[in-house]
């Protein structure tokens, strides 16, 4: 498929900019879209053959909105956000073209897709999941095909249950009152990464893991999840029966 164009909605910034240098590399021609450079949305989604759209979980809807009915019939229409269904839902609504889903499931510091998980949801798709899957797997990505609520339901663990034992952590050592400067005294090195994991939430980009957990419709049988283990735990705990605990922990191990 020579010749082909592909167009970036959010393309300046994050994954949108690393796919953005990933295909042209692949020999395409790449346009971008962002908030002060490149074509607009409506321009870019008319003229492109593959329209892509990465922005913020929050704007990603509206910009679904805006750019679908551009997008020609014989184009390809997809998202990189991290929840699936809702932008799903919305292409296949807002515009005629074929439709996948895709989450690339790292972040915009590594240097290849070599190794690197990607899902995809085709849901309206047929001259164009052939090309996707081809030039992915030549990045030498592990691909894996899933419908967008399956997609949501394992982030709702991989991502929403991660995140939250982040933010939970956090938030305890914050009530805590102990400085940071206190805690890297007696901290251990296994403490140390995880405290590098909680800095990346809190002073990074908040705004994104608060997404990525509230957007999630799968999130809250996660939360009651994690609320039963941590019950358990606290009884035994209060108990101070070690003997149980270790026999809790060791269940799979049977």
């Amino acid at each position: 498929m020579a010749g082909i164009e592909i167009g970036i909605i959010g393309g300046t910034g994050g994954m949108g900019a690393w796919f953005a240098e990933f295909f042209k590399r692949e020999g395409y021609v790449v346009h971008v879209s962002g908030r002060r450079t490149g074509l607009g949305i409506t321009a870019l989604a008319g003229r492109c053959d593959v329209v892509i759209v990465s922005v913020p979980i929050d704007a990603t809807l509206g910009v679904i909105e805006q750019a679908g009915p551009f997008v020609r019939e014989e184009a390809l229409f997809m998202d990189f956000t991290s929840l699936k269904a809702e932008p799903v839902r919305a292409m296949l609504a807002h515009s005629r073209s074929e439709v996948i889903g895709l989450h690339p499931l790292f972040g915009p510091d590594v240097a290849s897709a070599e190794g690197q998980n990607i899902v995809y949801c085709p849901v309206r798709t047929k001259r164009w999941l052939p090309w996707l899957l081809d030039v992915l797997g030549r990045s030498g990505a592990r691909l894996k095909e899933a419908t967008p609520e399956k997609h949501d339901g394992m982030m709702a663990l991989v991502q929403g249950l991660n995140h939250l034992n982040t933010i939970t952590l956090g938030l305890a050592l914050r009530e805590a009152g102990v400085t940071s400067a206190e805690l890297e005294d007696f901290s251990t090195p296994i403490f140390r990464t995880k405290m590098a994991f909680v800095d990346k939430v809190f002073r990074g980009n908040p705004g994104l893991y608060a997404e990525i957990i509230t957007g999630n419709r799968h999130i809250g049988g996660v939360v009651e999840l994690y609320e039963r283990q941590l019950a358990r735990v606290r009884t035994l705990i209060g108990r101070r029966d070690a003997a149980s605990l270790a026999a809790l922990i060791g269940e799979d191990e049977k």
